[in-house]
């Protein structure tokens, strides 16, 4: 990835929630139907001074949201109006303190951050299990008092440790928070991210080791985060995997490859033909746009969503 990616905007001073509960340095899933935009009553109606542009009318069968982290000169209640205009579902990657601005406008936080470690630091080293359980005992209520459906969570570096190693300790961790969870009714994902590139040694960084962890924990409630950008570059065969793998894929992000820019003719992935894979699966979840734009911000994302609007 180029220019900015997720970590740095954390190293910035974003990750305000899990630094309450961890000591960081740096970087969910189908929710219940009843904490859905499908059921309009689990959410509060749009506030007296949101604004009244009629969304852009969307075909449903993918539900798209965009990542926050991606606009950085756009305030969160200026992203969620314009989110509203292009006739997206939610915003995506939000702290707890922001997790109820999304509603003012009639959309929902799709996932949201509640300390569930970092990418370098997470769940397979069984030495952070008790920050991460403490911070989500903090962060789940605001989350689930706000319909937030997804909240994210990481494997860590390898560090020298071996993927099987690593594959236990991460699969007692979640099983620990597995109750927590489900208990809060929202999906706890699990992200699979490359280390070819932008996250040189994380563990979680191909499909297969990601879905034995969550066969052993077999929770409905515990997901991956299925990375489209992430896996393209790590093992490509994008829509036999989504087809393989479907019922463990939880959440879904986007990114032009290479860079993390657009989703137009200058990368490699088929977007349209992804997204009528997902739709094939009988997905309920979201798909939120992760890409940082290298064109007019706001241009760019009407045109992905409208790419992957199928």
């Amino acid at each position: 990835m180029s220019a900015i990616n997720r970590r740095q905007v954390f190293e910035g001073g974003l990750a305000v929630a899990a630094a309450m509960c961890l000591p960081q340095s740096s970087e969910g899933a189908v929710g219940s139907p009843a904490r859905t935009p499908s059921n309009p009553a689990a959410l509060s109606s749009p506030s007296s001074d949101a604004p009244k542009t009629a969304p852009t009318k969307r075909l449903g069968h993918i539900r798209q949201s965009v990542s926050r982290w991606c606009y950085p000169k756009l305030t969160l209640d200026e992203l969620c109006q314009a989110a509203v205009e292009i006739g997206l579902q939610g915003v995506d990657l939000l702290q707890p303190e922001e997790f109820e601005v999304p509603r003012k406008y009639g959309l929902l936080c799709t996932m949201g951050y509640v300390g569930g470690g970092e990418i370098n630091h997470a769940l397979n080293r069984v030495e952070n299990h008790d920050a991460i359980e403490a911070a989500m005992r903090k962060n789940l209520p605001a989350a689930s008092k706000a319909g937030v459906p997804n909240v994210i969570t990481f494997s860590g570096q390898r560090a020298g440790m071996s993927d099987e190693e690593g594959a236990r300790n991460t699969i007692v961790g979640l099983k620990r928070l597995r109750p927590l969870i489900e208990d809060h009714g929202v999906t706890l994902c699990l992200e699979l991210l490359n280390s070819k590139h932008d996250h040189h040694d994380y563990m979680c960084d191909h499909t297969d080791w990601g879905v034995r962890v969550m066969q052993e924990v077999n929770s409905p409630s515990i997901k991956l985060l299925y990375d489209i950008y992430h896996m393209q570059i790590m093992e490509g065969d994008l829509i036999a995997t989504i087809r393989a793998h479907g019922q463990w894929l939880g959440h879904y992000h986007t990114g032009g490859v290479p860079g993390r820019h657009e989703l137009d003719d200058q990368q490699e992935v088929s977007w349209p033909a992804v997204m009528r894979a997902i739709a094939a699966t009988n997905f309920k979840g979201y798909v939120a746009h992760e890409f940082v734009p290298a064109k007019d911000p706001l241009t760019s994302l009407r045109q992905a969503v409208d790419l992957c609007d199928v």
